[in-house]
């Protein structure tokens, strides 16, 4: 026959009790824990806990319940009206208290709602517990307790009253009423209701408990009390002998938020852990300690008695913002026993840190003249807030003059206006972050920035005068400084620092300028009479690259004449022949003398001296010399002009020959004079005309010719006896270039005057010989000739060029020329280098210029060469000119970095445009060929992650990084310079590194985790482990295990740090199967969970089980019909807790007639035919089950044959 079902549970239990429920108060138990929504946690008795809703109560209970773990629970009234303290007393109108009361027991357990109804109150407490299979309630009657009114109690056996609270031990279960099928239904069938007795009672109130069934997993035949019973014994006997519970928090983890900067003293929250027993095993401490960080000990304090957390100072969520802390719970029992939960503290920001920049004071050099909108400098403040305290935005305060602006947002610092270094030099940026923030207000800080305008060779060097004169005597001492120029230059530093020098005009070297101070001075002695006024043309040159040159400097130095030449006499001594009979007045001879100084210092005067003894002979024959008076010499000269004229008649026959002197002296200081002498012959008058040797002469002069050199002597006889022949220039003498004397009876031409080739290159003198009366012309052909007298001159003083460094050698760079007025040999010019240098050359015939190595802008930006022009002339005549090669930059230089490698590293969690590292790089070039833009295009900026500034290389982040996305990277950056007509670069590797921060929580496997345990595992064993990957690394990827759900009672434990899971008793198979844990992993403040199911593999470890049980059967046999049954009349009751068994059965004694069919495999019975009869029959078997563990029972079967009667 088929076993019973299990009892069912009652459906209703009248209870009247609602009318004490209101004296349940706020404190109802030394453990009450605080719960959400206002609602108080009661206890209500052993394994019994109520949740009392005290917001949702009309006024508080006025009365606190005291409950104890262990027997019945007294209520007490405090105050001097107390009731006594065996019943809860009702109050005169309770209000409606409602409660949720419930209780927890083993997680297999059916879960049944007892609901408490005051009929007509519209009052009400839900009373959930949850009890083993096979419990059982007895209902009791509700009686009044003697002596007191309003109070309602439980009888309990013994005839004691006990209060109305007071909870039994066990509920029953539910049964099945007999049903085909071995399944309940979904909600198990109970009767309607059990009702109880209750008594009237004043203000009693009549109350329905009402039972509901949760579902529950398919039923099992009911374990035998001897067999329940010996299980409960060992499970008290694995816990001890004390029978204390351990507290237990409401929840497995809590998670608070607390302000920064609250003062020491704030409130946190209030953790209360419950345990219900009595006395000093139900009083609680409460500790706290630091998970992870040692620092969290220092910040805050819990309440040892009530479990209050509060700070221990302020709070600073810039230096922490997690505090993870394990609070325990320790009863003061013995053993002493205890309950840890985790707290988990998080800091909220307020806006406590003001903007932090990331250099207090910035220094940038920019060069000017930058184009606008050139990016100078990023300017960047930090602010450890967080970032809605934190929104950084950027102005200028002031000292931008208009110049230079700032992004308010990136903080770049722009060119607005053009760069001028010689209108400012500096600039004193102060520059304001605000971080926007709300709680409490805005903060902000300011920096400032000295931006340095670097100089640009941009101005040319200016002389202080247009035309330097200075006056300088010949007689100067050599060496003597006469003049100091000096130019100035805007720019700065190598740009403004100045070199002088000779262009031109320094003829013969008279002249040396110092390079660095403008000193002029005097290196050779001067002479007015040689050159009287010096041109300079000189250039000043600044130190830029390239340089910039001025040589429109004009330096006039006029040699002022010193009285140091005497007069000298173009010819010495003079003769003149004069016929007798020429009147007074006649002009005899013109005296000449020239003075090399200048001014009064060259102005002669003349007069006749030693005219004392000038007559000499008489009668036309020598004789001693007669005095003659100066009264009566016949002679005179002009003192200016210095022609002797005839002042007296002369007479041949007194006088033939005068010889006297003549003294020029001239007006210098001290005055100098020197001396001729003069010979006058008196010639006879005659009758025949002196007659040349030749009507022509033709001759070639030297335009150089020195005056007063001879010419040319011409003779001229005269037939007259005695006859003197005086000679003349009569023509052709074109600006008195000759002068003619008589000299030895022949008449000399000299030069009186320097010839001049390219004014008068034919002279056509004519030369009169006379003899007083007489006279005779002849025409004198002199044909100057060219002298070199002209130097080579060049059309510039100063000549520019500009050559680009990268032109082969060879390059013809220009052609240089001198023009000679001169002709033939004396035009003939050859160009010579004064200083060469190696890398040019001169055609010597052209004056074209060659390179004759390569050229290298970045080694000298600057050549000037000296290049001299001389003519081939006797003497040789040169002039001297320079040439300023200006060497072109071209872009034959790459940049190079300064460092190979650049390594850097930023958190994962800093905002877009942090500055990681910076990179720089130098280019030899100069200008656009020069100047590099930095720049991650053709390179690696990490698929976007980080840009680059151009003009500062500094590295900044684009986004967000996520260090498990990509922990390194490595980019690679390039360095562009500007040059044409191709931009050269470079590439320097970057590596940065991305530091960690706890931006992940801990990730199970799946959401759903199996797993399978054998039962009987050793308590204490790790039956598995529970692991969580944390993406994180180091300290944030410590992960923290806890089970938040699911095991009550305490049946695992998980190994915080480790993850094993722990059996803390033993596992039995047979009493439930499988176990379902919320299990949560914490990498504080982040935590995820997932669930576990726990499936226990079933051991071998029960016999089978087999009660004693009969067989009844009645047969009756009648003439008309035949009752006995055929097929199978039941099965043996045979059960083993063991799911994996297989029984077998069989008989062992007592029906060796057969009389009985058992099938071994099932156990199903038959009736033997031998049993078809009517007679009674008795019998006493014996059957044996057994598993596979060979396990056996034995039971005695019993069964009763009736008579068979006939039907009457």
């Amino acid at each position: 026959m088929a076993p019973s079902p299990p009892p069912v549970l009652p459906a209703m239990v009248f209870l009247a009790a609602a009318a004490v429920l209101p004296a349940l108060g706020s404190r109802a138990a030394a453990g009450e824990p605080r719960a959400p929504g206002g609602v108080r946690a009661v206890a209500l008795g052993p394994g019994w806990v109520s949740l009392l809703d005290a917001d949702r109560a009309a006024r508080a209970p006025r009365g606190p319940l005291d409950v104890s773990r262990a027997g019945p629970q007294a209520g007490r009234r405090r105050g001097p009206r107390a009731g006594s303290p065996d019943c809860a007393r009702a109050g005169a109108q309770p209000p409606p208290l409602p409660a949720r009361p419930g209780t927890a027991g083993a997680p297999t357990a059916r879960n049944r709602l007892l609901r408490a109804r005051a009929p007509g109150s519209g009052r009400g407490a839900r009373l959930r517990r949850r009890s083993a299979a096979g419990a059982e309630l007895r209902a009791r009657a509700a009686l009044p307790a003697p002596g007191l009114r309003g109070a309602l109690c439980f009888p309990v056996p013994g005839g004691r009253a006990a209060p109305l609270l007071v909870a039994p031990a066990a509920l029953p279960s539910c049964r099945c009423p007999p049903r085909s099928g071995s399944r309940c239904p979904r909600r198990p069938v109970c009767p309607p209701r059990l009702p109880c007795a209750p008594r009237p009672a004043a203000r009693a109130v009549r109350a329905e408990l009402g039972g509901e069934a949760a579902p529950s997993p398919s039923p099992r035949p009911p374990v035998p009390s001897r067999l329940r019973g010996g299980a409960r014994a060992a499970r008290r006997a694995r816990r001890g002998a004390g029978g204390s519970s351990s507290p237990q928090f409401p929840l497995p983890s809590y998670q608070v938020s607390v302000p920064e900067n609250e003062p020491a003293g704030t409130a946190v929250i209030e953790l209360r852990a419950h345990d219900p027993d009595e006395g000093e095993a139900g009083r609680l401490s409460y500790q706290m300690e630091a998970l992870f960080d040692e620092r969290s000990n220092g910040y805050f304090l819990i309440d040892s008695a009530t479990g209050a957390v509060s700070t221990a100072r302020a709070l600073d969520r810039e230096t922490k913002d997690t505090h993870v802390l394990r609070v325990s719970a320790v009863d003061h029992g013995s053993p002493r026993r205890s309950a840890a939960t985790y707290l988990t503290v998080t800091v909220s920001d307020t806006n406590d840190h003001s903007p932090v920049f990331e250099q207090s004071e910035y220094r940038e050099r920019v060069r000017e003249n930058l184009e606008l909108g050139y990016e100078v400098l990023t300017i960047r403040a930090t602010d450890g807030d967080a970032p809605s305290n934190a929104d950084m935005r950027y102005r200028l305060l002031g000292g931008g003059g208009g110049v230079f602006e700032i992004d308010a947002r990136s903080g770049v610092v722009r060119t607005r206006a053009l760069l001028d270094r010689e209108e400012a030099a500096e600039y004193h940026l102060l520059v304001e972050a605000n971080d926007q923030g709300r709680n409490p207000g805005p903060l902000s800080a300011t920096a400032t920035v000295h931006i340095v305008v670097e100089d640009e060779n941009d101005n040319y060097p200016q002389f202080s005068e247009k035309r330097y004169v200075v006056r300088v005597p010949e007689d100067v001492a050599v060496n003597t400084p006469v003049l100091r120029v000096q130019a100035t230059d805007r720019d700065q530093g190598q740009n403004a620092a100045i070199h002088y020098s000779i262009v031109s005009g320094n003829l013969k070297g008279q002249f040396y300028l110092h390079s660095l101070s403008g000193s002029l001075d005097v290196i050779n002695p001067l002479d007015f009479e040689a050159i009287r006024e010096y041109t300079l043309r000189i250039k000043a040159q600044d130190g830029g690259r390239p340089p910039l040159i001025n040589s429109s400097g004009l330096v006039s130095v006029q040699v002022l004449d010193v009285n140091d030449n005497a007069p000298i006499f173009v010819s010495s001594p003079f003769q003149a022949a004069v016929v007798e009979n020429v009147p007074v007045g006649h002009s005899v001879l013109h005296i000449q003398a020239v003075d090399a100084d200048a001014g009064e210092n060259a102005r002669l005067r003349y007069r006749l001296v030693d005219t004392a003894s000038a007559a000499l002979g008489r009668g036309g024959s020598a004789g001693p010399e007669d005095p003659v008076s100066a009264r009566d010499f016949p002679f005179q000269i002009h003192n200016s002009s210095g022609w002797i004229t005839v002042c007296a008649d002369l007479d041949r026959e007194e006088v033939e020959r005068y010889s006297f002197g003549v003294e020029a002296v001239d007006h210098g200081s001290p005055p100098m004079s020197s001396s001729a002498s003069v010979s006058i012959t008196v010639l006879d008058v005659n009758d025949n005309d002196p007659m040349f040797t030749q009507p022509v002469y033709e001759l070639r002069l030297n335009e150089d010719a020195a005056v007063g050199s001879s010419v040319l002597t011409l003779q001229a006889r005269d037939r007259d006896a005695n006859s003197v022949i005086t000679y003349q220039l009569t023509g052709g003498n074109t600006r008195n270039r000759f002068a003619l004397s008589s000299q030895s009876g022949g008449g000399l031409i000299t030069l009186a005057l320097p010839l001049d080739y390219k004014q008068e290159r034919q002279y056509v003198l004519a030369v009169t010989a006379s003899d007083g009366t007489r006279s005779h012309t002849a025409q004198v052909f002199i044909n100057v000739t060219d002298a070199n007298t002209h130097r080579p001159v060049f059309q510039s003083s100063h000549y520019t060029v500009s050559v680009k460094e990268d032109r082969p050698v060879g390059t013809s760079i220009a052609t240089i020329s001198a023009s000679d007025e001169d002709t033939g040999e004396n035009a003939r010019i050859t160009y010579v280098l004064e200083d060469p240098v190696p890398q040019f050359r001169i055609d010597p015939d052209t004056g074209t210029i060659y390179t004759m190595t390569e050229l290298d802008y970045e080694d000298q930006a600057a050549y000037t060469l000296a290049i001299t022009a001389r003519d081939n002339g006797i003497p040789q005549k040169s002039d001297t000119t320079s040439l300023e090669i200006l060497i072109l930059d071209a872009n034959d230089n790459a940049p190079r970095f300064l460092r190979d490698f650049y390594q850097g590293s930023v958190f994962e969690d800093a905002p877009p445009s942090t500055s990681v590292l910076q990179v720089s790089a130098t280019d030899r070039d100069s200008g656009p060929n020069g100047r590099l833009v930095y720049t991650f295009q053709g390179g690696d900026d990490g698929h976007g992650d980080f840009y680059i500034e151009p003009t500062s290389g500094v590295v900044r982040t684009q986004r967000r990084l996520d260090r498990e996305n990509v922990a390194v990277y490595n980019l690679r950056a390039l360095a562009v310079d500007r040059g044409s007509p191709a931009p050269l670069s470079a590439s320097v590797e970057i590596q940065v590194t991305v530091l960690d921060i706890n931006d992940n929580p801990p990730v199970f496997e799946k959401d759903e985790l199996a797993l399978f345990v054998e039962e009987n595992s050793p308590v204490g064993s790790v039956v598995a482990r529970i692991q969580a990957h944390d993406p994180d690394e180091g300290p944030n990827a410590q992960i923290m295990y806890q089970i938040v759900e699911g095991n009550v009672p305490e049946v695992f434990q998980l190994d915080l740090l480790s993850g094993d899971l722990r059996a803390l008793v033993e596992l039995d198979f047979e009493v439930q199967r499988d176990y379902v844990l919320v299990v949560q992993a914490t990498s504080a403040p982040l935590v995820s969970r997932a669930t576990v199911h726990i499936r226990l593999l079933d051991q071998n470890d029960n016999p089978p089980e087999l009660p004693d049980f009969q067989i009844l059967f009645n047969n009756y046999v009648t003439n008309k019909s035949n009752s006995f049954p055929s097929g199978v009349i039941g099965r043996i009751p045979a059960y083993d807790p063991d799911l994996s068994d297989s029984l077998n059965y069989t008989f062992l004694q007592g029906n060796e007639l057969h009389l009985l069919l058992l099938d071994p495999a099932t156990g199903d019975l038959q009736l033997s035919r031998d049993l078809d009869n009517n007679r009674p029959l008795e019998a006493l078997m014996e059957v044996s089950v057994s598993d596979n563990n060979k396990d056996r029972l034995r039971v005695a079967v019993s069964g009763l044959l009736f008579e068979k009667r006939s039907a009457v």
